[in-house]
């Protein structure tokens, strides 16, 4: 291996014996090359908790901060009428999807290519990975853009929307999905940096980028000052502005700002090798958050038969679980590099301990959360309507699905472990999201043809889903054999 691969001062280590014992160099033959590793690297030398939570804490402040531009974007739209609250509901799925696929699936599996490049030395590698990153994120987010600008009303009347609610919510959608692209390259960038090992510079940019979001996005929607009132185009004009200017950020960073990964000057030539090495994890993890969207697309077509106040309620309370999904997603983005360095450099025991200690960290996490909200769902709810027919129907699913969140939690970190770990790690994770999404879908269609498809009954199969997801990823990846990739 060419040691300017490696950091300045790094050295390539002798093989480690037992306890960590390094062998002394011998005349005898040498015994089959284990994989390099970068000497002093804390995600594969220091403490996992510790070394789990200092890099979780800047992903999940970063993350929490999406939550506040859509709880700022919910208020805003609130202020304008039950219509186009109705109308965001329709549309929050496709946000939520885009998010899943982009930060979660795809993103994970950019981070989980470039950290196990990084696990066994091979910088280069990890920086040519990085071009094919940017490629595949912006050819994605093309398509992405695409499809909803150009068929967003197919989907959004497929889950019920229907008069004024349908005109508004395809209007916002066509104008936030029409920067798609700019999404999918702004996630994409922060995947390649955090499969690094940086944390940092991602989450600095995404605050940046939320906070930029929450003022333009406010300004143009309501009209303060001398800013005409744009309604629910400003939302999204202020969404498109934000990732714009992260874009440019990350671009910088990665061109000017750091020598970690020195992405080649010269240009690369894009080849298929490339691509299957991120697409192998990549690829498959979307099948996960597809499922997860159509569960809750599912979810949304069977609550929008109760009428508008009955989908602006669900709305609000499905939004708490975006608060969730960050906190969740901070550990477990954090456990992907920690996982794929780990595996890359032959330490599986290792990335298994990372799994199972982000999953309890995630789980202690929520479920004080969802305990905070089985008892006073009211301070959630009373922030975005003053309808009470809404946050009544928003208090019940609250304090219905409350008890799952924990084992929601300890299922999504246990997901993002997997993509950690590589190829040959994903089936099973991918599996236990089937079986939600088959749960979700035999249960919600007995409900309704058996004419107890009320509010209450719903949301019951709602908590029921997230802890068969739980229990069937735990199990999932118990049974999952976890081994290092042969070089």
């Amino acid at each position: 291996m060419n040691t300017q691969a490696l950091p300045s001062g790094a050295q390539v280590a002798p093989p480690a014996g037992p306890a960590g014992v390094v062998a002394e160099p011998s005349a005898a033959p040498a015994a089959p090359a284990q994989p390099a590793t970068l000497s002093g690297n804390p995600l594969l030398d220091a403490p996992i908790f510790p070394t789990l939570t200092r890099l979780a804490i800047p992903n999940t402040v970063a993350l929490v901060m999406a939550v506040l531009v859509a709880i700022a974007e919910t208020f805003y739209v609130g202020r304008l009428g039950t219509v186009p609250l109705a109308a965001m509901a329709l549309v929050f799925p496709f946000v939520m999807l885009m998010g899943m696929l982009s930060n979660g699936a795809m993103g994970s599996g950019v981070s989980s290519a470039i950290s196990r490049a990084f696990g066994s030395g091979d910088r280069e590698k990890a920086a040519v990975l990085a071009v094919h990153a940017a490629a595949i994120g912006g050819g994605l987010g093309l398509i992405y853009t695409l499809v909803f600008v150009v068929g967003g009303a197919t989907f959004y009347r497929a889950l019920g929307g229907t008069g004024e609610v349908l005109a508004a919510a395809t209007h916002y959608g066509q104008i936030l999905f029409a920067g798609a692209v700019l999404v999918w390259l702004c996630n994409t960038l922060a995947s390649v940096v955090r499969g690094t090992g940086n944390m940092r510079l991602p989450s600095i940019v995404l605050m940046a980028a939320s906070a930029v979001q929450i003022v333009v996005g406010g300004v143009l929607a309501l009209g303060l000052g001398p800013v005409p009132r744009w309604g629910m185009t400003g939302v999204a004009i202020g969404n498109i502005v934000a990732m714009a200017l992260a874009d440019l950020a990350f671009v910088a960073y990665l061109l000017w700002g750091q020598d970690k990964l020195r992405l080649p000057r010269g240009g690369v030539r894009l080849s298929w090798p490339m691509f299957r090495d991120i697409l192998r994890v990549g690829a498959i993890a979307c099948l996960s958050p597809l499922q997860t969207s159509l569960s809750a697309l599912l979810f949304t077509g069977m609550v929008a038969r109760l009428g508008p106040d009955a989908l602006a309620g669900y709305g609000i309370g499905q939004r708490l679980e975006f608060l969730l999904i960050p906190i969740a997603f901070g550990i477990g983005m954090a456990a992907v590099p920690m996982v794929g360095m780990a595996m890359g450099a032959g330490q599986a025991a290792r990335a298994r301990r990372v799994a199972w200690t982000g999953a309890a960290m995630a789980a202690v996490l929520l479920g004080v959360i969802g305990v905070l909200v089985l008892i006073w769902p009211h301070l959630w709810s009373g922030i975005f309507t003053q309808s009470g027919a809404v946050q009544a129907v928003a208090n019940q699913y609250l304090r219905t699905v409350g008890p799952g969140f924990a084992l929601f939690g300890f299922g999504l970190v246990l997901y993002f472990s997997s993509l950690g770990a590589g190829p040959g790690h994903l089936m099973g994770v991918v599996l236990a999201n089937t079986a939600r999404l088959v749960f979700v879908a035999v249960g919600g269609w007995w409900l309704l043809h058996t004419g107890r498809g009320s509010a209450e009954n719903l949301f019951v199969l709602a908590l029921a889903s997230m802890l068969v997801f739980g229990a069937a990823t735990a199990v999932a990846v118990k049974l999952t054999p976890w081994r290092s990739p042969k070089r």
